[in-house]
């Protein structure tokens, strides 16, 4: 009798301390999680549709259920993939690389393993935004339209305070110190950022959150997430170097009207040979969520123009 005691208790104490199950964000009705080996490293991408490649890049604190409510109708007219990237979601982890040329190449070796030599439209927000226009300029080649939704050209950021430029970038860069401020508060820290960078509104559904938080609170997944602020200075130096280089494909950028809105257009004027902007009126930074039907929009807009 003792001994079946004590092995309830021991059972008890087991199914406590062991880590629930991983909850799995809802696919979209007709998507596939899948996997592919790119550029050394084990991408996690979420594909549907037929047609064209369309290539969607998630920003910060994001992964690829940014895309979650856009993926169905732009599957009626594309195969949509949406990646997490380097160090997010499902998607391998690593110590280095996230700088946004080590980004670009990981998204150049997913394009050419769906699509070979073929180009695709590549849309990126935020960080993702960030790779997306690197790869722009480093492998044309392989981006047949860009579409660059509320971030800024590395190199063209405003990190001052003192000049207007938002605080968090400081505290992301700083060496270990966002990592010990925030852990065990990763919900409220990132559920205060999303609310801070979209203008004061909670746009992002309870599943969104959940996705996020399990994402960026799993171990390393914060310092990830800080990695791609902390590589910002190695990707302004980089940029600079391609200073003589163009983006030679159409351009399309998006701007939330409370957040980046027309500055990234005109960060771009120099720089672009064919270039639209779009203002998406009454969104802050978090344009593909805060307005689904107004993306989805202008991505197929601008995709099936000559």
């Amino acid at each position: 009798m003792l001994g079946r005691v004590i092995l309830l208790c021991l059972l008890s104490l087991l199914a406590f301390a062991a880590p629930s199950a991983a909850r799995a964000a809802s696919l979209p009705d007709g998507a596939e999680s899948k996997f592919a080996e790119v550029n050394g490293i084990r991408m996690h991408y979420v594909q549907m549709g037929e047609g064209p490649l369309l290539v969607l890049l998630h920003g910060w604190p994001q992964t690829w259920y940014e895309w979650a409510e856009l993926m169905p109708p732009l599957a009626e007219h594309f195969t949509v993939v949406a990646p997490d990237l380097r160090g997010v979601g499902k998607s391998e982890r690593t110590e280095k690389g996230y700088d946004k040329e080590t980004l670009s190449k990981d998204v150049a070796g997913l394009i050419k393993h769906l699509n070979g030599d073929e180009p695709a439209v590549v849309v990126g927000h935020d960080m993702g935004g960030k790779a997306a226009f690197v790869l722009g300029l480093t492998q044309p080649d392989l981006v047949r339209k860009l579409v660059l939704i509320d971030c800024m050209p590395p190199g063209s950021e405003n990190m001052d305070v003192a000049r207007g430029g938002l605080w968090h970038y400081g505290f992301h860069i700083a060496k270990d110190f966002p990592e010990m401020l925030t852990e065990g508060r990763e919900r409220e820290y990132l559920t205060a950022m999303m609310k801070l960078l979209s203008g004061g509104k909670e746009v992002m559904t309870d599943e969104a959150v959940d996705e996020y938080v399990e994402a960026y609170a799993s171990p390393g997944g914060m310092t990830a997430g800080f990695n791609y602020y902390r590589a910002l200075f190695e990707d302004a130096d980089f940029v600079a170097s391609l200073s003589g280089k163009r983006l030679t494909m159409p351009v399309l950028t998006m701007g939330g009207e409370h957040a980046v809105a027309g500055h990234l257009y005109k960060a771009l004027e120099g720089r672009s040979d064919d270039i639209t902007n779009k203002i998406a009126e009454g969104s802050g930074h978090y344009v593909p969520e805060e307005m689904p039907a107004f993306t989805v929009e202008q991505i197929v807009d601008f995709a099936a123009a000559p």
